[in-house]
């Protein structure tokens, strides 16, 4: 293969995640590891696999179960949301002994036993989505047609615990907001004894309708979703236990946050957002959240009652971050909790302790089940295990232990996350070297997990670089073949640079491979995390608040300047800007507001119109757009189409339902009342995610090809 051959291996690799082990479940005797994944490095199908006594064992197959590829609508969703880009077996669930294994196929129920190997369909009354079985593995509770459903493990006694009462009515799914943007995936939890559960009910019916349609073919009729746009209302949600002998108690949660609320230009207290439930021996427990995010409250449920205690109340000026898997309680470090302050990290109230200052805190690590947020805990000797950055372009796995304090546990520049179980922890670790999966026991090394990815054909050479006064951290790309003083190069600039994803990391990411197969195209490309990107400390985070746009355009037009100046090669009369998502929104906003530094833009799937986004994601930067909607028309594209005077390729998915490609459109057609030139390019039947064969590598090529006529390189 040569350099030219990246983009057709980018798709067929679905973005070199193919082959890579993921969703790993450790047994809490830490004799046993649960994972996914793909045969090889370009096989789309995602299997079921289970690491013991050092080695992998097969547990069930897709395909040879019979896997037709279809999916009932609500699991279909559930994937989109959760960005899932394989098929076969994309999640399962476990008991507390890690025994038995469930997960759903096709909309069959399949289950199958470590200490026996062998999958087999469980009979249902309907089509299965988000199964789990009982802490014991006795009964497995799924959803079915928006109803709470469980079933005996040998398939007899399969009954609705929970009805919808109406078409928009669902027991135990996430609603959009959930799933989108607070990343809450599940939405029911056993009791510890298995004689009940903690359900949340979605209703709907408020959510204003939207219809998703495909231009390319008249004959099938849109798709109607329920989008909750910014300013606009919220599905209802409330708590429901409801034990398997029929009886069922709402939890009475508070309406709304009383004293102590922080108070804003705008505020609304009223609790509006389910962020976390769990189920432990002291009870069921939630934590609501206000539509305004300032508030949030823990509250201790009672199971016969509905009664809700405050444990806690936690606020903020600007809004709440909760670390996936807080709050979680412990044996000796206490009640743990996402301290607002400084630096986002762990309170330990058990012991008072908190994390060091300058330590960001990414996530407790849990030995629950995939997601490893849904179950944290204290591991080998009452160790506390965590994520955290000291220096936002390395994540590193740490410890915490009353008689030790903090502990880190990686050492090698690289993002490293774990999974816990007994004394056993699963280290998966990626460096810029490429990525492993380490198994220890006792803290020594016990065997390892094989990683089937596929190393790119173009071997990524980025330099990391700090720029400026703000310290903008960025990774610089530069022709492998190019010499210093053989000429100067055209800039692109590829950044994603908005909250709640990094891409300046040391580890290998295929967007390092992508940044360097444009760079050897002829270019300089130049990635930047700025502000409201995480890794520093709340105040970076939050230094977008009220405005989204012109603080990250800032950061992107600093870094290329400063780069220059360490870097003459680099030729700033010839700048463009590429980006997907809110990397799309940065690139089109660059050449609106910014024309003196970017000269071009190649803009995905990019949010133009921010009243069109969901409620939770956009109002938590932007307040609400009826009391504040100078802040939606300064950070809007739409209202400032008129500025264009760059070349701007827009491109969109006529099926997105996260970014909807109205987006696109109103900013297509504001563009052209404004007489501004500009290029569409639509994606029929494509989604948020891109990863088909033929689009995705073509669209690399196409970008190319614009950025070449646009700067004349």
């Amino acid at each position: 293969m040569t350099a030219e051959d990246l983009p057709l291996q980018h798709a067929r690799t679905k973005r070199f995640s193919l082959g890579v082990p993921r969703g790993f479940t450790v047994s809490p005797d830490g004799d046993r590891v649960v994972f996914l994944r793909t045969e090889s490095g370009r096989s789309t199908t995602s299997l079921l696999w289970l690491y013991e006594n050092s080695e992998e064992r097969l547990l069930a197959d897709p395909l040879a179960l019979g896997d037709s590829g279809e999916v009932p609508e609500a699991e279909r969703i559930r994937r989109e949301r959760a960005r899932e880009s394989s098929a076969g077996i994309v999640s399962y669930a476990t008991d507390t002994a890690v025994r038995l294994i469930v997960f759903a196929l096709s909309g069959a129920l399949w289950a199958v036993r470590t200490d026996e190997g062998v999958p087999r369909r469980i009979p249902t009354q309907g089509p299965v989505v988000a199964p789990r079985p009982s802490p014991d593995g006795s009964r497995i509770a799924y959803v079915s047609d928006g109803a709470l459903r469980v079933v005996r493990v040998d398939g007899t006694a399969d009954r609705a615990l929970a009805r919808p009462e109406g078409p928009e009515i669902t027991y135990g799914l996430s609603d959009h907001v959930s799933a989108e943007s607070l990343h809450r995936t599940r939405s029911f939890w056993w009791s510890p004894e298995g004689d009940a559960l903690l359900v949340v009910r979605v209703d709907n019916s408020p959510v204003q309708q939207w219809f998703i349609s495909d231009p390319a073919d008249p004959t099938r009729p849109p798709r109607a979703i329920r989008y909750p746009a910014a300013g606009t209302a919220n599905a209802e949600l409330s708590l429901h236990v409801v034990g398997l002998d029929g009886e069922r108690v709402e939890a009475r949660l508070p309406k709304e946050a009383s004293e102590g609320h922080p108070a804003g230009e705008w505020t609304d207290p009223a609790f509006e957002y389910v962020v976390h439930a769990a189920w432990d021996a002291s009870g069921p427990s939630a934590v609501v959240q206000t539509r305004d995010q300032r508030s949030a409250y823990l509250l201790r449920i009672g199971a016969s009652t509905g009664l809700t205690t405050t444990i806690h109340h936690l606020r903020d000026a600007a809004w709440l971050e909760f670390i996936p898997g807080t709050p979680a309680a412990t044996a000796t470090a206490g009640l743990v909790l996402t301290t607002q302050e400084g630096t986002r990290g762990l309170l330990l109230t058990g012991t008072g302790a908190r994390t060091p200052e300058g330590m960001y805190v990414h996530e407790l690590l849990g030995d629950g089940g995939p997601p490893a947020r849904a179950k944290p805990r204290v591991g080998e000797g009452d160790r506390l295990y965590f994520t955290a950055s000291e220096e936002p372009t390395e994540t590193h796995v740490w410890s915490y232990a009353p008689e030790k304090g903090f502990e880190r546990l990686t050492d090698e520049p690289g993002v490293h996350r774990a999974t816990v179980g007994g004394d056993t922890v699963v280290l998966d670790s990626t460096t810029l070297d490429g990525q492993t999966v380490r198994v220890l026991r006792d803290g020594g090394p016990a065997g390892r997990i094989r990683v089937l990815a596929e190393r790119p054909v173009t071997e990524p050479r980025p330099r990391f670089l700090t720029l400026g006064e703000r310290e903008l951290r960025a990774a610089l790309y530069l022709p492998t073949s190019y010499e210093p003083g053989s000429g100067r190069l055209p800039v692109i600039v590829h950044s994603y640079a908005g909250p709640g994803a990094q891409k300046v990391v040391k580890a290998a990411a295929w967007h390092h491979a992508v940044n360097q197969w444009f760079a050897d195209q002829g270019f300089a490309v130049l990635c930047v995390d700025g502000r409201g990107t995480p890794g520093r400390d709340r105040a970076w985070e939050t230094a977008i608040h009220g405005d989204q746009l012109m603080p990250v355009i800032e950061d992107q037009a600093d870094a290329v300047r400063a780069a220059a100046k360490l870097f003459p090669e680099l030729d700033t009369g010839r700048v463009a800007i590429r980006g997907w998502s809110f990397g799309g929104y940065l690139a089109a906003g660059a050449v609106l507001h910014r024309p003196d530094v970017f000269h071009a833009a190649v803009a995905g799937a990019a949010p133009t119109d921010l009243r069109l986004y969901d409620t939770h994601w956009k109002e938590r930067f932007m307040g609400h757009p009826d009391v504040q909607p100078e802040n939606y028309e300064r950070c809007s594209l739409v209202a400032h189409a008129h500025k264009l005077t760059r070349p701007l390729m827009l491109i969109h998915g006529m099926a997105d339902d996260n970014v909807a490609p109205a987006h696109m459109l109103r900013f297509s057609a504001a563009l052209l009342a404004a007489g501004r030139p500009h290029t569409v390019l639509p994606l029929p039947g494509a989604t948020h995610s891109v990863t088909q064969e033929g689009v995705i590598d073509t669209l690399l090529r196409l970008d190319l090809d614009f950025i070449k006529k646009s700067l004349n390189s």
